[in-house]
């Protein structure tokens, strides 16, 4: 799996994305999910609503155009559960978030024949300032994940994150594209005339858009 993405500066794939409590599904939403080295991400939801969640390396921005607003957030600061996956825009290192993967016994695979693994997350103990704080992935120790690969060509499936409450949220992905030409501007937000940025440190501070 780490040699499949590392090997790739571009990514782009379809993805699911539902997020549920105590066993039931609050929330289904679906789109195009793309990445880029370093540290870059652009997730489009297309159904039920047009929404995006960027990455740009510096920050975190979540734009909905129905509210005409858009929340900014220090993208090392992020603690959304799509960080993870900045891996695959990176040097794609598990051993960055799991101090130990397993198979993970019990869970059903998607599809026959996957692999579906158990990462134990490991303490963030980043120093301040280094290239790895930087990019560092905001996932609680007390998290639970759980990722499924092809097993002959290591493409990941699908990505499970549990939180206490009984809380989860699953991605799923499918056709992956390796390399695909993806200009750099799509991954830099410039904010429509009109709509208001909040500050995520700040959700009291908001600054109209030029």
């Amino acid at each position: 799996m780490e040699a499949r993405y590392r090997s790739a500066k571009t990514l782009q794939a379809t993805f699911l994305e539902r997020y549920s409590e105590n066993g039931s599904v609050l929330r289904a939403e679906s789109g195009i999910a793309y990445f880029r080295r370093s540290g870059k991400m652009r997730w489009e939801y297309e159904r039920p609503e047009r929404n995006l969640f960027l990455v740009d390396g510096k920050s975190a921005w979540f734009y909905v155009p129905t509210d005409h607003t858009v929340t900014r957030v220090p993208a090392k600061q992020s603690g959304d559960l799509r960080t993870p996956l900045a891996l695959l825009a990176g040097q794609m290192k598990i051993s960055r978030i799991c101090a130990r993967v397993e198979f993970a016994e019990g869970e059903k695979p998607l599809q026959e024949g996957d692999a579906v693994l158990h990462c134990r997350v490991r303490a963030q103990k980043q120093s301040r300032g280094s290239r790895e704080s930087e990019n560092a992935l905001e996932v609680s120790e007390s998290d639970e994940i759980v990722f499924e690969v092809v097993r002959d060509s290591g493409e990941l499936t699908r990505l499970i994150v549990r939180q206490a409450g009984a809380v989860e949220v699953e991605f799923r992905f499918e056709n992956w594209r390796f390399d695909p030409a993806i200009p750099e501007s799509m991954f830099r937000f410039e904010p429509p005339a009109g709509v208001a940025i909040v500050n995520g440190e700040s959700a009291d501070e908001k600054t109209p858009s030029n």
